[in-house]
């Protein structure tokens, strides 16, 4: 991830996988203070996996049937635990002016330890999207990144034209 250096980034070190929660979120524990943090990731959404108020919004956003966005949710859900496993080493990214959601979720980059960034991984593959709703600084490459998916039916959108 190249961020220019006008950006006010946080790095922190020392954090392992404790679990999935799905295709745009995980929890981590810093390995020396043992406390967790669910992760949101930053600029990307992959659909929901349960009934919610969310996934009423992307039904109603994208005319699929809910059953359907929450198969595609599952899939999403499989992708980012083949990448990511409990017990990974992985840094966490942050942008000092946007460190948490509306729910208290940590927004993050999340980086791995070949180096690769899981919101990038997510969208480049087309199990997640760009999602503008929460400000990233990544925003106009994951969109980039996502098109790219989309006209390449990679990922979910093998199976859908958005989601």
């Amino acid at each position: 991830m190249q961020m220019d250096a006008k950006d006010q980034i946080l790095k922190k070190i020392h954090y392992e996988v404790v679990k999935v929660v799905d295709g745009d979120g995980i929890i981590v524990r810093n390995i020396l203070t043992k406390i967790e943090e669910e992760i949101r990731l930053y600029g990307i959404d992959a659909p929901e996996l349960t009934p919610c108020r969310k996934l009423k919004q992307d039904e109603s956003e994208t005319q699929i049937a809910g059953s359907l966005l929450m198969k595609l949710a599952y899939e999403s859900y499989d992708y980012m635990r083949s990448i990511v496993k409990p017990g990974d080493q992985v840094n966490i990214i942050q942008e000092r002016n946007n460190l948490s959601d509306k729910y208290g979720r940590t927004l993050a980059y999340v980086e791995l330890q070949d180096g690769s960034i899981l919101n990038e991984t997510m969208v480049a593959a087309g199990y997640a999207k760009a999602y503008n709703k929460i400000h990233c600084s990544e925003l106009p490459k994951y969109q980039q990144l996502s098109l790219t998916a989309k006209t390449n039916k990679k990922g979910l959108y093998l199976y859908v034209d958005q989601f």
